[in-house]
Formats: structure tokens, C-alpha cells, sequence
């Protein structure tokens, strides 16, 4: 595979991960298991201007992030003869187990993993998978960043009293989104908690994107 930091102007190549002999990997498309994954995701809000191109040029679609992720990353896969997975589809693969072990990241108190650079301002699109090892891509595992957060604003700033350091209360979450406080705050402009974490905070999505995730977000409850 050739060597580079990006697939496109949207998307990175994330992180490798490489299975052991004996180490059952996702099924390929052309039979046998895969060796390797490399994860493809954003960072910051590196895709939105050309999702919002894709969107407003294509028919209205229940799920138009995965649809233009499908569409830009499948010829991608292609051209490199891998099988590409996609987080939306069954059987559901463990993206966060594979960033995991390719970026050393672990999760933060609201579930999401943070980077130590980019804090909770990415996410990983699809994951292509290859019938032979390959080198590292991506950054070098680093420290996890909430462990030297002394303040820790996440847990502090949710209006719902949703995030705790040892689990995420959805139900709380639901209902306080629920509300006109809820509707006004975090729905117009993005979780409180996620907000106000001071790691990655250049990298912080536009609040256009922070709005669809979080109607996204809604959906799913």
C-alpha cells in the first residue's frame, strides 16, 4: 500500500492494526481472513465541507454520513484491493477495540475515545482490511490525556448530571435533551460536557456538524 498521511482531502489513514497468527480478523471479500486493518476516519471537522457538497447535490437518505462515506471510501478500497468495513454495518466489527490497540487511545468519561491531540474532535469512517500485514500508519500511542486532567470540566458541565467517572447515564441524558433547556443548549450547540473539554479544543467540529450529531444522536435514543 502506498505511503500517506491521507486518502483524500477528508479523510486520514487513522491507525494499523496487525493480527497475530491464530487471530481471527474480518472476513474478506475474496475469501479468507484479513492480516491487517488500517482505520480511516476525520479529524476536526475535515470531511463536513465535502459531506455538505455530497449532500446537497443527492436525494434526502435516513443515514447520508454513512451513504457519502460508503461513496468516497469504496472506490478507495478498490483501487487497493481491500475489503472495506463501515461502522453502520452488520456484522458489526470493534472499531473501538482496533483504535484501541492502532492509536493506543483510551475512553473518556463520556465513552467516546479521546486522542491526546485531538481530544474527542474525531472519529474513524470505515476501516479497510488486507490480506497481509502492513507498517504502522497513524500516530504513536501517547498518555492518556484524562489522566493528567485535574479539573476534569467534563464531569462538571453536563447540565444533566449525566457523566460520572465510571459510566455515561443515557437516560439522563435523554430526558435533559428532552426539555427547552435541553433543545436550546446542547441540541443547538453540542454536548455541554464534550464542549468543555480542554484537550483538542482547536480541533472542536463546526457547529453545524455538532448540530447533526447530535439530531443523529436523538434518533438513536
Amino acid at each position: 500500500m502506498k505511503s500517506v498521511r491521507f486518502l483524500s482531502r477528508t479523510d486520514f489513514l487513522r491507525g494499523t492494526v496487525n493480527f497475530e497468527p491464530g487471530e481471527a480478523g474480518p472476513a474478506l471479500v475474496v475469501g479468507g481472513t484479513a492480516r491487517s486493518v488500517v482505520l480511516v476516519g476525520n479529524i476536526g471537522s475535515s470531511f463536513w465541507p465535502a459531506f455538505q457538497r455530497w449532500r446537497n447535490g443527492s436525494l434526502a437518505t435516513d443515514h447520508p454520513l454513512d451513504d457519502w462515506s460508503k461513496a468516497v471510501i469504496r472506490p478507495i478500497a478498490k483501487a487497493f484491493d481491500a475489503t472495506p468495513f463501515f461502522p453502520s454495518d452488520q456484522p458489526f466489527q470493534p472499531f473501538q477495540q482496533w483504535a484501541m490497540r492502532a492509536e493506543g487511545l483510551k475512553s473518556s468519561p463520556l465513552g467516546i475515545l479521546i486522542h491526546p491531540q485531538f481530544g474527542l474532535w474525531h472519529g474513524y469512517r470505515a476501516a479497510l482490511a488486507f490480506d497481509r500485514p502492513l507498517p504502522q500508519t497513524g500516530s504513536s500511542p501517547a498518555a492518556h490525556p484524562c489522566d493528567t486532567c485535574m479539573d476534569k470540566p467534563c464531569l462538571s458541565r453536563c447540565p444533566a448530571d449525566a457523566v460520572t467517572p465510571v459510566a455515561f447515564d443515557v437516560a439522563a441524558c435523554r430526558t435533559h435533551l428532552a426539555t427547552p433547556e435541553g433543545d436550546a443548549g446542547c441540541m443547538v450547540g453540542g454536548c455541554l460536557a464534550r464542549g468543555h473539554c480542554p484537550v483538542g479544543a482547536s480541533y472542536r467540529y463546526d457547529q453545524a456538524q455538532l448540530q447533526f450529531h447530535m439530531a443523529a444522536l436523538w434518533r438513536l435514543f
